[in-house]
């Protein structure tokens, strides 16, 4: 074990362990015990002892072992119950003073073994204890003998909630997305399609990044980034072969097949994870963004940041080459099963982007790849077996702690810490998204979607109305954030790829993706301050 895997593993340890031995103010029993797996799991994704995947498992598994009704920890640490003693007149008991809570209330035990809220009159209060009247009360009444018992004020969600994170709508979409994908690669559309895009722009150097950061972005805004990146880096090869081996144009051409991918998968909800992550976190909170509105909120911004990453390749990778001789293989497959392709692909497009007119949800939608494509053959076990299975548990782990984070009053507590009502709604919404692409460039995009999704969540349940922040905007800020943290080989898997050609340096990763990814923040900015508060009135 390395020194950095050993030392995410303490910090992890002593941040499940903290809220356990510290009492902080304010926060239930409950919200300390979210707080433990939050730190762990933050710590975990932080430092990568174990797969990130796995540390979304894990996270799922300890909600559910002390979180969920079922749970050891609602099931075995039981609170104290009192029988009401009557007391003459009918319909007057004596309880334990502690039963009584200073607002008149006492908590009735149910079967399911929550507890619920019961006014009460006080008749008298003693110093061990209290006549109350209630006709919702009688001798074979269970009532909690300690209202300030954690149980108390807590109702335990179901065990089926967090496991239910695996099936939410949010991921059935990304699933649709990615069955989408394996099939283009299956039947080369993908490859026709960029043969398609590059036709138009020649021999011409310059326009051929440019055909390749437009193409590269329109796969990526419906494949998976990585595999968008892998396919189009053995489409340039035939091209490196033809440069100089000093000619600056090798290394445009190489950047511009990462770069277009980030960016690309800006535009649609299924081009990247950290979109989805996005939309669960709304739809969480009962705020629906449609396809095509995705679309529309991320369109301008993507078009503008391929134009101007044009633009600096070209101004750091000077070209010395006049002419480049683009034969790209591959015409459209015209098999019966990738005819079959070709419409649900098309019908599924029509059926996302008509979305506001016919009403059914693009999460709906998204399972008629998933059951069309298989059930015609289209798609086979291999592509089924090959799915991105572990980034669907990362989101899962990511939805069900933004779920425990909501349900333990953790989000509130947490956001209470600061005096948001001195801060101004677009303050906040730039500081989250600032905050994600300083993270995004050492970070996984999705863990660092997957922890600020939350903490956006609860600013804007608990600040939202005093400042004017608005919570889909801050949300959309954050992902698309993400996407724009690209300098470092690590910062994202499309990155690494390109690195892996030999083309390119660590040293060019920081120029381009550096300058570039600062232009997108700054877009994202504008965006935040005028144009995306549009769609949410």
């Amino acid at each position: 074990m390395n020194t950095r895997k050993a030392v995410g593993i303490l910090l992890g340890l002593a941040g499940f362990c903290l809220p356990w031995l510290v009492t902080f103010p304010g926060l239930s029993f409950p919200g300390h015990v979210t707080l433990g797996v939050f730190l762990l799991a933050a710590a975990f994704w932080l430092t990568e002892p174990v797969p990130i995947y796995i540390t979304s498992m894990l996270a799922i598994f300890l909600e559910v072992l002390l979180l969920s009704a079922e749970g050891p920890l609602c099931q075995f640490v039981r609170p104290p119950v009192a029988q009401p003693e009557v007391v003459a007149p009918t319909q007057t008991f004596r309880l334990p003073a502690g039963a009584v809570t200073s607002a008149g209330e006492v908590f009735v035990a149910r079967p399911a073994g929550n507890f619920d809220k019961l006014k009460v009159e006080v008749v008298e209060r003693r110093a061990d204890v209290v006549e109350v009247r209630s006709p919702a009360l009688s001798a074979s009444t269970p009532v909690l003998s300690r209202s300030d018992h954690w149980l108390a004020r807590y109702s335990p969600a179901s065990y089926r909630t967090f496991f239910a994170s695996l099936a939410d709508p949010i991921i059935i979409l990304f699933l649709g997305g990615c069955l989408l994908a394996d099939a283009s690669v299956k039947y080369r559309l993908d490859r026709a399609l960029t043969r398609l895009f590059l036709r138009p722009v020649g021999t011409n150097p310059k326009l051929i990044v440019l055909g390749l950061l437009v193409a590269t972005g329109v796969l990526s805004a419906f494949m998976s980034n990585t595999a968008t990146t892998a396919m189009m880096m053995t489409v340039v090869l035939p091209l490196l072969a033809g440069l100089d081996a000093d000619d600056p144009l090798k290394v445009a051409v190489v950047l511009a097949i990462p770069i277009g991918a980030n960016i690309g998968g800006i535009a649609t909800p299924i081009g990247t994870p950290p979109n989805a992550i996005a939309l669960a976190a709304l739809t969480k909170q009962g705020l629906s963004v449609p396809f095509v509105k995705w679309v529309l909120m991320a369109l301008p911004i993507v078009l503008v940041t391929l134009v101007l990453s044009w633009l600096v390749l070209l101004k750091l990778f000077r070209p010395r080459t006049r002419e480049l001789k683009t034969e790209l293989g591959g015409t459209f497959d015209r098999s019966p099963k990738a005819w079959g392709l070709y419409v649900v692909f098309g019908l599924t497009a029509l059926l996302w982007f008509t979305e506001n007119q016919h009403g059914i949800s693009s999460n709906i939608i998204a399972f008629l790849p998933v059951v069309a494509l298989p059930m015609f053959g289209i798609v086979g076990k291999k592509e089924i077996h090959a799915l991105p299975w572990d980034v669907f548990w990362l989101m899962a782990g990511g939805i069900s702690l933004g779920t425990a984070i909501k349900t333990t009053g953790l989000a509130e507590w947490m956001v209470g810490r600061v005096e948001w009502s001195a801060l101004g709604g677009f303050a906040i919404m730039a500081g989250l998204a600032l905050l994600s692409f300083l993270l995004a460039n050492f970070l996984s995009h999705t863990v660092t979607v997957t922890l600020l999704a939350p903490i956006a969540v609860s600013v804007g349940t608990v600040a939202g109305a005093a400042t004017g922040f608005d919570l889909t905007t801050a949300l959309i800020a954050v992902a698309v954030a993400s996407s724009y943290g690209m300098t470092l080989p690590i910062s994202t898997p499309p990155n690494a790829i390109a690195m892996g050609s030999g083309v390119i340096q660590t040293q060019h990763l920081v120029k381009a993706g550096g300058l570039i990814g600062i232009v997108g923040m700054a877009l994202v900015l504008v965006m935040t301050r005028f144009f995306w508060p549009l769609f949410s009135r």
